[in-house]
């Protein structure tokens, strides 16, 4: 249990450094910009997962849309 325990443990680290590697490499070298991910940590994990939520619901199109709205 503990080695199965500790590679789940592994996988899921490699996975988020992956993920976050490829957005902040986005930022950097193809926005210009720096990550809010630095200076907000707990607020970018937050909308992540708000993020997450709205695209397994089915509901980021209208988020997207709502927010496009918003900002004319």
């Amino acid at each position: 249990i503990h080695a199965v325990l500790t590679q789940s443990l592994i996988s899921l680290l490699a996975g988020v450094i992956c993920a976050y590697g490829f957005a902040w490499a986005g930022h950097f070298l193809i926005e210009k910009n720096r990550p809010a991910t630095f200076q907000y940590p707990l607020l970018s994990l937050i909308g992540d997962f708000k993020m997450y939520g709205l695209m397994w619901t089915g509901k980021m199109e209208q988020e997207v849309e709502r927010l496009r709205i918003r900002a004319a």
